[in-house]
């Protein structure tokens, strides 16, 4: 198919390299050029300047982009993805942001006649270079079922959610679960050290119980051994907690857990550790307690 790919983050990189690879003729576009120029010589397919020129013939164009404004950017502003895609074609975005930009650009798509998909993805840069994140998607099921198997390229699963912002809303259960699994799991191997115990032993025997998961199985070591320059940043994950909460006001949802989480991934970025993995919470009880 001809596909476009808007965004070469760390996740939309390896993500349009998938595509590539399967065959499918791909243009890329990227604020900074170079990346895109980088991309181009590791993988066979082309570039364009803007969001627009680049979705031109495509069938269905793809996006993974930053926040809020940068995907009201990229789909709606000038030069954006809505003024190359002709009526017929599909925009799906792989931008965790909130339900309520991603139920604004199906209206926005769906006045020219253009399906929207919001795809928020879970996995991690790993799983986005190994073709294997888990996709959530909001939209209507006709949409669906043409992108799926395109979808399918880089994930182990492709889910729909339910209507519009569906994928989004799902994407905030998955932070809001990461967020106290993480602080539990710091917990836990903060307990370990502090009582004499051999944390990596500790995690290795309960790994195969009830308290197992992936965070453990794929952040336990390195946290004990002090390691963050990997994953997903604290700025992010506070990004994407600030969406959850902005949700639950309005949805009436508690999340006191999250809410103190937040806080302390906030006492993370003021220990300078934005880019740090978000399995620094660790660090907070190793130097304060």
């Amino acid at each position: 198919m001809k596909l476009a790919f808007l965004g070469l983050g760390v996740m939309g990189y390896p993500m349009a390299g998938h595509l590539s690879r399967a065959g499918h003729e791909v243009t890329v576009f990227n604020r900074t050029a170079g990346k895109a120029s980088k991309w181009t010589k590791e993988f066979a397919g082309t570039s364009a300047p803007t969001p627009a020129a680049a979705v031109r013939d495509a069938e269905i164009a793809l996006m993974c982009v930053g926040n809020d404004d940068d995907v009201r950017a990229v789909i709606a502003g000038k030069n954006g993805a809505l003024e190359g895609m002709v009526s017929g074609t599909i925009l799906v975005d792989h931008t965790t942001a909130s339900a309520q930009v991603a139920r604004e650009m199906f209206a926005a798509a769906k006045a020219k006649g253009i399906a929207f998909l919001d795809a928020p993805v879970s996995g991690g840069q790993a799983g986005a270079e190994n073709g294997k994140l888990t996709i959530m998607v909001g939209g209507e099921p006709a949409t669906f079922a043409k992108a799926e198997a395109v979808l399918a390229t880089y994930a182990r699963a492709v889910t729909l959610m339910g209507a519009s912002g569906s994928g989004q809303l799902t994407k905030m259960v998955n932070q809001i679960c990461i967020a106290g699994l993480v602080q539990a799991l710091s917990e836990g191997i903060n307990f370990a050290t502090r009582a004499g115990l051999d944390p990596s032993l500790v995690l290795d025997v309960i790994s195969k119980g009830a308290a197992q998961s992936w965070q453990m199985e794929n952040r336990g070591k390195t946290m004990i051994a002090d390691k963050f320059d990997f994953g997903f940043a604290v700025d992010w994950m506070r990004k994407d907690l600030a969406i959850c909460l902005a949700e639950a006001r309005a949805n009436g949802a508690a999340l006191p857990a999250t809410a103190l989480v937040d806080q302390f991934y906030a006492r993370v970025q003021a220990k300078e550790g934005g880019r740090w993995d978000t399995s620094s919470l660790i660090r907070l009880l190793r130097e304060e307690g």
